[in-house]
């Protein structure tokens, strides 16, 4: 038989968990009603005709466009081309971002210098620096990757300089009081201490490129998702412009799910 103190601390556990899975049911049906009760002011105002189908056609009509897009080569070639430049980016900018942090943190004069610098650079919108994007490299995915990896970049460097910054200095003191050496304190003490932050920048840094790329196809470019829905508006085809819109809201909540299963499975290790 359990001691009272372990009884009591599996059956907190227990309840935690319930607690915690009632949670997770409450928001996703909050989530579900949330998008039946869109769907439905959709259906209702178009059948209405408060709005006008050149505006905001039917979901009926939007389904058909979908349907017929979706048998078509230039579909899965945008959708393709769209995936490919948002990796592309994420990567760069994953991987530098992650490399300037950790190189910046490792002085205290660096940190002063680069955290309010690179800060400031944030804030300035990457937008009005697009037109250089495509001076550079052209119309293509090149200089939408090139884009995406910029703006990425600096929220997960701002992360980065954040997690291992504000690491506590006890701890790695602690360390080399025992003996650690520079790999161990980075393994046993700045990585663990550090990893969460860095995981917030890693998910916010994504979803920029995604939406970064996205934006870079809808304002010049030759292929990709955000170049088929600028194309659509312009033909006045909005059944279609709706269609590849559809799939974008498709995408973003499908990696948003497997972002947020990603991250909570690198927390739980």
């Amino acid at each position: 038989m359990l001691p009272a103190a372990s009884r009591g601390s599996a059956a907190h556990d227990v309840g935690g968990g319930g607690v915690t899975e009632r949670a997770t049911f409450g928001s996703r049906a909050v989530q579900a009603a949330f998008a039946i009760a869109a769907i439905g002011a959709w259906f209702v105002v178009t059948r209405t005709g408060a709005i006008s189908p050149l505006f905001l056609p039917s979901p009926a009509a939007v389904w058909q466009a979908l349907l017929a897009l979706v048998q078509r080569d230039e579909f899965w070639l945008a959708i393709r081309v769209t995936l490919g430049s948002i990796a592309a980016a994420y990567a760069i900018a994953a991987v530098m971002g992650i490399a300037c942090g950790w190189i910046i943190t490792r002085s205290t004069l660096l940190t002063k210098i680069f955290e309010p610098l690179v800060s400031g650079i944030f804030a300035i919108p990457i937008t009005l620096f697009f037109p250089l994007f495509i001076l550079f490299f052209g119309i293509g995915a090149p200089s939408k990757i090139a884009y995406g990896a910029v703006y990425g970049f600096f929220p997960i460097t701002l992360n980065t300089i954040a997690a291992f910054a504000h690491v506590d200095r006890r701890l790695i003191d602690a360390a080399r009081a025992m003996g650690f050496t520079r790999t161990g304190i980075l393994r046993y003490v700045l990585l663990p201490g550090a990893f969460p932050m860095v995981l917030t920048g890693l998910r916010i840094g994504f979803f920029i490129c995604f939406a970064s790329v996205l934006g870079g196809e809808a304002i010049s470019s030759a292929s990709g998702i955000g170049h088929n829905i600028a194309l659509a508006a312009e033909l006045f085809e909005p059944a279609r412009m709706y269609a590849w819109i559809v799939c974008v809201v498709t995408a973003a909540l499908t990696l948003s799910a497997a972002v947020s299963a990603v991250e909570r499975r690198f927390r739980e290790f």
